[in-house]
């Protein structure tokens, strides 16, 4: 059973310092994963427009480095902050503008170009969604679901698939029902004990997982394999997919336990017979 793995990259020193250390570590646990790279400025002492130069310029080995180590890279966003803070209401010109410059800073590091987006704070707008299409790539993951679905928005049907985010994020878990930093491995593996047929995408930030919390992550890599996962990059979840026969499902914005702001969410499938039972649940009852 797969386990999609998402890591969010936002900040020169996450590019820096903690993806070598996520690479070294899931080298160490044979687990393969999907790095979403910030390529723009870097926001690492606040979001007001005081960016410390440009990530892609200045950490192009690093980047490279994880390709040559055999992870698929992929775009979060040309300048994550920005894009987190203006996406929801954002017209057209402003929307495309970030992801083409996003897609020519990957192409020039990479000298191919990027088969994934990767919204920061799954935070998109209609234009995103129609450009994940126009631009190329092969699939986003932007929203938080069950299971991979074609994308719907008022009736309107994007052709580029998405990989949602199944399970909470460590920092979604921590605080929440008394859970502790030494409990919130835990909680998470009772999330995913169950098998699903198209197994489980986690998403966890370079900034956190490969600083601070590094220890939980491997606790979680630990904790899945003994469930008999194997960690994968999320191109993975939707290799062997019949694309024609996905699920059709409405994007709707909603506010989920432990996100400040709504993400875009999997909602109800499209002229479909019922509704989509919650796709993210945190409590125990």
């Amino acid at each position: 059973m797969n386990l999609g793995l998402k890591i969010d990259v936002s900040t020169r020193r996450g590019t820096r310092e903690a993806v070598p250390r996520l690479v070294d570590l899931l080298v160490r646990h044979q687990a393969r994963a999907t790095f979403f790279f910030t390529l723009g400025p870097d926001h690492a002492l606040g979001w007001r427009w005081l960016p410390r130069g440009n990530i892609g310029r200045g950490c192009r080995e690093a980047l490279r480095a994880v390709r040559d180590a055999g992870f698929e890279t992929a775009i979060h966003a040309f300048d994550a902050v920005r894009w987190t803070h203006s996406v929801a209401s954002a017209n057209d010109e402003w929307t495309r503008k970030q992801m083409q410059l996003a897609r020519e800073a990957f192409l020039e590091i990479f000298g191919e170009s990027a088969n994934a987006h990767g919204a920061p704070g799954w935070q998109m707008n209609r234009h995103a969604f129609r450009l994940t299409q126009r631009l190329g790539f092969r699939y986003g993951s932007d929203t938080r679901g069950a299971f991979p679905f074609m994308p719907v928005l008022d009736a309107e049907i994007m052709a580029c698939p998405q990989v949602p985010t199944t399970l909470p994020t460590l920092e979604e878990v921590l605080g929440r029902d008394g859970i502790t930093v030494e409990d919130a491995p835990q909680r998470l593996l009772q999330l995913s004990e169950t098998p699903r047929e198209t197994g489980h995408v986690f998403t966890l930030r370079a900034e956190l997982e490969g600083m601070k919390l590094v220890a939980l992550l491997e606790q979680l890599l630990a904790g899945w394999q003994a469930q008999g996962y194997t960690p994968v990059a999320l191109e993975n979840c939707i290799l062997n997919a019949d694309l024609a026969r996905l699920p059709r499902h409405n994007v709707i914005a909603d506010v989920i336990p432990g996100c400040a702001r709504p993400v875009a969410l999997q909602g109800d499938e499209f002229l479909g017979q019922g509704a989509l039972a919650r796709p993210i649940q945190f409590r125990q009852d």
